[in-house]
């Protein structure tokens, strides 16, 4: 079971926000400044963390660039009421993964949820071998046998997430919004396009086979 920080001054919002995941199986822990988010850093593990922005002692700003220091690939979601491109820029370059703006719609808090542990859980992976073919998630690089494969960002993102499952069918709308996001503007064709183009690099290979599964999406068959 995920346990899930939650870093967020007002009390009956942080109530809210632990029911809501509780009741999707996911184990909670409160916390309402940033010091005493970093004081339970210590003491528990945590999958997740989901911060406000302002905050009493420590905002969500020094909080999430802190805990950058010692959880480089830990999910980060910030939550608040600012929606101003200079509050998003600076949530993104101290190192949040994902952003929400108040008033919080708890189904879509936890689509980004299970999004961003979906693409944690691929960073932890890091290496991934399917007979000949190795994958390097830190490098973004495909090698097979002595041979070197170059693959675009999203080209190469996708065939991971797809060989990190084999035979687990994936929906377009599944791959859409953890490769591009949830905001993207991009719709079905270009997963498309993008499955086309990684079938034509691979095509003389037999260690693996996108399928298409019709009316739903694709899948790795290994």
């Amino acid at each position: 079971m995920f346990t899930i920080l939650i870093v967020e001054d007002n009390e009956v919002l942080n109530k809210m926000m632990c029911a809501k995941l509780r009741q999707e199986h996911f184990q909670t822990i409160s916390a309402f400044d940033g010091e005493e988010a970093l004081t339970v850093m210590d003491k528990e593990h945590i999958d997740l963390v989901i911060c406000d922005i302002m905050m009493p002692n420590m905002d969500g700003y020094e909080l999430t660039k802190e805990l950058r220091i010692y959880y480089k690939t830990m999910p980060i979601l910030m939550v608040t009421a600012k929606g101003q491109m200079e509050d998003l820029e600076k949530g993104f370059k101290v190192g949040t993964d994902d952003y929400m703006i108040k008033p919080i719609n708890m189904k879509e808090m936890v689509l980004r949820v299970n999004a961003l542990l979906r693409r944690a859980e691929l960073v932890n992976k890091k290496r991934l071998v399917i007979g000949n073919v190795l994958l390097d998630y830190d490098a973004l690089t495909v090698k097979i046998g002595e041979e070197n494969l170059d693959l675009p960002p999203k080209e190469f993102y996708l065939l991971f997430k797809l060989l990190s499952n084999p035979n687990k069918i994936f929906t377009r709308i599944e791959l859409m919004d953890e490769i591009w996001g949830m905001d993207s503007e991009a719709d079905d064709r270009t997963i498309d396009s993008h499955i086309k183009k990684i079938r034509r690099k691979f095509e003389n290979y037999s260690d693996f086979k996108i399928v298409t599964i019709r009316g739903v999406g694709y899948k790795a068959n290994c």
